[in-house]
């Protein structure tokens, strides 16, 4: 292969940080002109920090870096755009109340008269890349009002028009419904004719094998290897990620659900642009289940959990736990009634990203007589605990009194689901339990869900992984614009496409299938 074959080539890269923490280990990863290149790696293999670097976010320790066969120093996101270097990351990067041709032109806008922007001239940008690139989207929208799929649409049009030729995608299929996905993969394939080359960045092994040519795979800072994807199965990336067999697919017993825990009922909301995002919403959750909650992101399911954990208030509706109020309530009233909350967003809401791990993995139960003499701390008693957690959810640190956020995304969410798992809870609410991290972290926390629920624990699960929310959870609800628009008490017959048709709103139950979801 000749050297001009490679549009990148990042030779014997390392980083080091001050902390002494090496992420990347004389990594070489180099990516052919026109392929799409899967990098892939469990949370803290370092591709993150890689991909960083290449987009000029990180500066190397080490090593050099060489883009159309010209050395680069890529100092900057800037730096690396002018190079034909774009990035779309897995938390989208638009402004909520500007349109899609407004952000589209975001920094560099056409003015009129040198002064005012010319929003003709923007709409006809985004018009003209988006039939160029055959990414359709709508440049009058708001972007608060797009569905993902489009804001995605969007992301990918934004890094084109900036002059990428080179794409580095992160998760760019995290909140994508089965339907949105296909028509992503079209997209991608059009752009990879087109000579553009795209780095994929995914922990969907079934995905990895269905759109790229090869793949990468790191662990533990290092390079695995370089595989044709065709060549290679997803046990043995899986293998070569973990070090170790991984199970794909969810093991769970039957569940023999019981008497209602969460009970629901015509939970309304409307947020601060006036729009409706919860309608009437009822559903019930029982011991020993796993309810799970399907939708494409941003139709109600956030909202919802945040009335379940008194982040946000209704306008109308109710919410108990074993006939209990739960609605503005104080969370720790709500935790001392057994509830638990894995949150969407484990760095807003579930850590203290300073603190350590100890202080973490026991910070809702510092009250407790077993770890607190009054005046004093029992700290003896916090150290066992915080070293019992750690071993039995396999946290991978130097030590208790290690900073959470030094930790990889996958041992940041095992310190949550430590916490949130460990209080012998009676409801268990797991928003995103395994979003961005990989397949080993992911097998465990699903495990940990089954293996409580199957205890007599009542869960919900909201999930936007279809495979996921489909395979860990005993019946199933969609939500769709703010409604329940299906209700499935028997997950094991269901079909992606079919749901993604849900999920998109393109069909919906009638009210009385519904209505059976609310009583036991």
């Amino acid at each position: 292969m000749e050297q001009e074959d490679f549009v990148v080539q990042m030779k014997g890269i390392s980083k080091v940080y001050p902390n002494g923490i090496a992420a990347n280990q004389h990594v070489d990863f180099f990516v052919r002109k026109g392929e799409i290149h899967a990098l892939m790696g469990e949370n803290g293999a370092g591709k993150s920090t890689l991909m960083k670097i290449l987009f000029g976010l990180e500066e190397p320790t080490d090593g050099e870096i060489i883009v159309n066969g010209e050395q680069v120093h890529l100092t900057s996101p800037s730096v690396a755009i002018s190079k034909g270097i774009g990035m779309v990351h897995q938390h989208f990067m638009l402004v909520p109340s500007l349109t899609v041709a407004e952000n589209i032109v975001l920094g560099m806008a056409p003015k009129k008269s040198g002064i005012i922007v010319d929003y003709k001239k923007a709409v006809e940008i985004t018009e003209e890349n988006a039939k160029r690139f055959n990414l359709l989207v709508d440049p009058n929208a708001k972007v608060m009002d797009i569905p993902v799929g489009m804001k995605q649409k969007v992301e990918i049009l934004k890094a084109l028009v900036r002059g990428a030729r080179i794409l580095i995608l992160d998760e760019p299929t995290a909140v994508l419904t089965t339907q949105e996905t296909g028509e992503l993969f079209k997209e991608l394939v059009s752009l990879k004719e087109q000579g553009f080359t795209i780095v994929f960045i995914s922990h969907k092994l079934n995905e990895i094998k269905q759109i790229t040519d090869r793949l990468t795979i790191m662990r533990n800072g290092k390079s695995m290897g370089v595989y044709e994807t065709a060549g290679i199965s997803e046990a043995e990336i899986s293998r070569l990620m973990v070090g170790r067999d991984v199970v794909l697919s969810v093991q769970k017993e039957k569940s023999k659900p019981e008497g209602s825990v969460l009970k629901v009922r015509d939970l309304e909301y409307t947020n601060k642009w006036n729009k409706k995002v919860l309608d009437g919403v009822s559903f019930s959750v029982r011991r020993g289940e796993i309810l799970g909650i399907a939708g494409v992101e941003g139709n109600g399911q956030r909202e919802l959990v945040e009335m379940l954990f008194s982040l946000n208030v209704p306008d109308a509706g109710t919410a108990t736990v074993n006939g209990e109020n739960i609605l503005q309530t104080e969370q720790r009233a709500i935790r001392e009634k057994g509830v638990s909350l894995v949150p969407e967003d484990r760095m807003v809401y579930g850590i203290a990203g300073p603190a350590t791990i100890e202080e973490n993995v026991i910070s809702d139960r510092y009250s407790k007589k077993q770890f607190n003499k009054g005046a004093l701390f029992n700290v003896k008693g916090i150290h066992s605990e915080s070293d019992h957690l750690i071993a039995d959810y396999r946290i991978l640190c130097k030590s208790r009194k290690q900073q959470v956020k030094m930790l990889s995304g996958g041992n940041i969410q095992k310190v949550v689901v430590a916490r949130e798992l460990s209080s012998k809870p009676k409801l268990i609410i797991a928003d995103q339990p395994t979003r961005g991290i990989d397949v080993g972290a992911t097998e465990f926390i699903r495990a940990k869900i089954v293996e409580l629920s199957r205890a007599g624990a009542a869960v919900l699960l909201v999930s936007a992984d279809l495979n996921e929310v489909i395979e860990l959870s005993d019946s199933l609800i969609v939500m769709y614009g703010g409604k329940i628009v299906a209700y499935f008490d028997d997950t094991s017959q269901l079909d992606d496409m079919v749901m993604g048709e849900y999920m998109l709103g393109l069909k919906h139950q009638t009210d009385e299938e519904i209505r059976r979801v609310c009583y036991e």
